[in-house]
């Protein structure tokens, strides 16, 4: 017994970290007890203590019947540790501690935005909610792939046998439907932060989307002279389904509520290998920044 109990803590942790990660996002359901229940080898009984818990720290709402759901508005937990230490972490704490300064200054350059919108939106919905304070100023800087760029991802895969034609065909329906996820999410966090200014949250709001004739192969986050996270886009065989329920088999990237590597600035030695991986990320952001600014 004492055993699960150490297991519950354990899995009570994935979980929160998952949810703030973005792996489960606001308004979509949880997997069932019994798939949570064989991952981590222990009983139902386990995972319905955990859920329970989940439930009563603002989580995740639950109903007879429909299992369990991600609250639209996630409980914000913002570490007050001086020092968080360097390595692998999840986008959602480090949003967190971005938000929590009185300027937020974040640069990106992503893919769709898609963590991103996620994550914003939790702590725009936080700073309504009165549950963090609000900054007095917020900066965000992002690149994104041009429109004028084919995108290398995602690509049908083809039946054996099928037409090269349909083929095209098929990755010209994907390139659309991700063209559309970007102007989706961008538009989606755009606005959760613009009205935070218009609804006269936070005194000064500037989101400034530029488009770069680059694909990232790599996700990165600066807190403007602070801190980077960096991960590589997972390439994965998936079935992407469309809005008209049909489905495309097709190779893929995924980067939602993947794991980061992160580095932060030692401002006792600029040399050691986080304050050097960090400056350089930030000086290429930058460069790419004023290269492509409109003329």
């Amino acid at each position: 017994m004492s055993e699960e109990r150490g297991k519950g803590a354990t899995i009570l942790a994935t979980l929160r970290s998952r949810i703030s990660g973005g792996d489960y996002r606001p308004g979509y359901n949880l997997p069932p007890q019994r798939a949570l229940a064989e991952e981590f080898e222990v009983s139902r009984d386990t995972i319905q203590r955990v859920l329970e818990e989940l439930k009563t720290e603002g989580w995740i709402e639950s109903r007879r019947g429909s299992g369990s759901k991600v609250r639209a508005t996630l409980p914000i937990h913002v570490t007050t540790q001086p020092k968080v230490p360097a390595g692998r972490i999840a986008l959602g704490p480090f949003v967190a501690r971005v938000f929590a300064q009185p300027v937020v200054e974040l640069d990106v350059f992503t893919f769709t935005s898609e963590s991103l919108d996620t994550q914003v939106r939790v702590q725009a919905d936080a700073i309504r909610n009165g549950q963090i304070a609000a900054p007095e100023r917020i900066e965000l800087r992002m690149l994104l792939p041009s429109e004028s760029i084919e995108l290398p991802y995602p690509r049908a895969r083809g039946a054996k046998g099928a037409a090269d034609d349909d083929v095209k065909e098929l990755d010209r329906i994907l390139q659309a439907r991700t063209r559309e996820l970007i102007r989706r999410h961008t538009s989606s966090l755009r606005d959760a932060l613009r009205n935070l200014k218009t609804d006269k949250l936070v005194p000064d709001v500037d989101v400034t989307v530029r488009e770069v004739p680059l694909v990232p192969t790599h996700k990165l986050y600066l807190r403007r002279g602070v801190e980077a996270l960096i991960g590589p886009y997972k390439i994965v065989e998936r079935r992407i389904l469309m809005d008209d329920d049909t489905a495309i088999d097709a190779w893929d990237v995924l980067g939602l509520g993947s794991t980061l590597i992160r580095h932060v600035k030692d401002d006792g030695d600029p040399s050691a290998t986080g304050s050097v991986f960090m400056q350089s990320w930030q000086d290429w952001f930058d460069s790419c920044w004023h290269r492509y600014e409109p003329s």
